[in-house]
């Protein structure tokens, strides 16, 4: 087994393969610039995907305080200054997340953008409105597919992001963790949290080794971090030490998730529906010839061929009525149900039939009837969704149109 991350200070017998996944340009440097060094280092095939090009970020340098908000011009210098803090740090494999080598065959290449942020009372929020190619606006399936194409094209031996935090609260790096965290389950790869903070059960890797290269990376992005000596700061807080030692958790996979009904393919949806009408017709079938069915229960007669013939009919309707949370296999079952109650009601060849005019027979003809009324008329009482990549709540913020 190729060593992981646990065991980022030992010498490996094999290619040992990491993929880091990144909001924006500098957070790669700022995060794990430490470990990505190390690993490169040490031998071990390294990929970094950025989600944004960091469309939105503020500029510090007065000099070049006017590229920001303008767009295509701080997107270029963010590039560049992206190159060449990974050219410091040993990155040969670099990819736009949307774009070519992470973008899922068969589509067209996209541009995922800056969501933004701002200060809330509760610290980082989205912003009242974005942009609609915005990371954060685009289905999470989407972009999580995206992801998981490039997991498939590496085939690391562990993927690592933010942790459920984002880090500090900015709803890229919330969306980040969340597609990094789902794709590495989907495709049974190991993830790995940045930890901001010290904590038990962390593993923690020392980059005093390769602290300078560090600094220079993080020296690259010019636009976004002042370097002061051995610390840094942003636009957003006072000056701090460059971390040494760097911090991840190892996050367990959730128990496998069935595949929603809704996402299956035609023919279980077809077979579901076929059988829907065979099993609708056995109960129709079974309760009509059963329905005058009576047993003496302390001397008194019970009908209990009818009172079964209800209680099955509606157990079986409610029943896939919540199971594939839609109406539509509950009423082909019902269609069988009424059809073959109906069928069989008919006088037969000879002048006999199978429901004679007493209570259980009225009870046959207008009780399953009611029942399917019911059922199938009844409102949805909530959705309960546990697709296997699954959606994720959307920002506050709506697109900007």
């Amino acid at each position: 087994m190729r060593p992981i991350l646990c065991n980022v200070q030992q010498n490996p017998s094999d290619v040992e393969r990491v993929l880091f996944v990144h909001a924006h340009p500098d957070d790669e440097s700022l995060t794990t610039g430490g470990t990505i060094a190390t690993l490169v280092g040490r031998g071990a095939s390294v990929t970094v995907v950025t989600c944004t090009r960091g469309e939105l970020g503020e500029v510090i340098p007065s000099d070049i305080a006017y590229l920001e908000g303008s767009g295509e011009p701080l997107v270029e210098l963010r590039t560049a200054e992206l190159a060449s803090a990974l050219a410091v740090l040993g990155v040969t494999d670099h990819r736009f997340l949307g774009e070519n080598g992470a973008r899922r065959a068969g589509v067209p290449a996209r541009r995922y953008t800056d969501s933004g942020m701002r200060w809330g009372a509760s610290g980082a929020e989205p912003p009242a409105t974005m942009r609609e190619d915005a990371l954060c606006a685009a289905p999470f399936g989407e972009v999580a597919a995206d992801l998981a194409t490039v997991i498939d094209d590496v085939r690391p031996d562990a993927v690592i992001s933010y942790n459920a935090g984002g880090g500090y609260g900015h709803p890229d790096h919330l969306r980040a963790h969340e597609v990094s965290l789902r794709a590495a389950e989907v495709m049974g790869v190991p993830f790995f949290a940045i930890e901001p903070d010290q904590a038990a059960g962390q593993i923690a890797v020392d980059v005093s080794a390769v602290f300078d290269r560090k600094k220079d990376a993080m020296r690259a992005h010019r636009s976004q971090i002042t370097i002061e000596g051995d610390s840094f700061s942003l636009s957003s807080g006072p000056s701090q030490p460059i971390t040494r030692v760097e911090r991840f958790s190892r996050m367990r996979p959730s128990e496998p998730e069935a595949v929603a009904w809704k996402d299956q393919g035609i023919g279980i949806h077809l077979l579901a529906w076929i059988l829907a009408l065979v099993v609708g017709a056995a109960v129709g079938g079974i309760a009509t010839v059963n329905h005058q069915y009576s047993a003496t229960v302390f001397g008194v007669d019970v009908p209990v061929g009818i009172i079964a013939t209800l209680l099955i009919v509606a157990a079986l309707l409610a029943g896939l009525r919540i199971v594939f949370a839609g109406r539509l296999v509950a009423g082909l079952a019902s269609v069988g149900i009424l059809a073959v109650i109906a069928t069989l009601s008919l006088a037969g060849g000879g002048g006999s039939v199978l429901v004679p005019a007493n209570e259980a027979g009225y009870l046959l003809t207008y009780g399953p009837a009611t029942i399917v009324l019911v059922v199938l008329a009844w409102p949805a009482a909530g959705t309960f969704r546990r697709d296997k990549i699954a959606v994720r709540p959307e920002p506050k913020g709506t697109p900007q149109l």
